[in-house]
C-alpha cells in the first residue's frame, strides 16, 4: 500500500505543477486559433452532411401523412 500511496502522491504532485505552469499558455492558444479552429470546423461540417444529404442516395424517411391511403376493409368469410 505505501508504494501505490507514493505512486499516487508524485502523479498528483506532477499534476499539479503541470498546472500551475502551463496555465498561462492556454489562453495564448485560444487567442491564436480559435476563431480559425470554429471556422474550420464549420465549413468540414457543412462540406461533410451536403455529401451525405446529395451524394450517397440515403432515403430518409419524409412523413407519410396525406400520401397513405387506407386499404379497404374486408370481412371475415364465415365457415358454414
Amino acid at each position: 500500500m505505501y508504494r501505490f500511496a507514493k505512486a499516487a502522491v508524485n502523479i498528483t504532485g506532477q499534476a499539479a505543477r503541470q498546472v500551475r505552469h502551463g496555465s498561462s499558455d492556454a489562453s495564448n492558444f485560444h487567442v491564436k486559433y480559435g476563431n480559425g479552429l470554429i471556422v474550420g470546423g464549420a465549413v468540414f461540417c457543412t462540406a461533410v452532411w451536403s455529401y451525405v444529404l446529395t451524394q450517397t442516395g440515403i432515403t430518409w424517411n419524409m412523413s407519410p401523412v396525406g400520401k397513405v391511403m387506407p386499404k379497404e376493409w374486408r370481412e371475415p368469410e364465415s365457415e358454414e
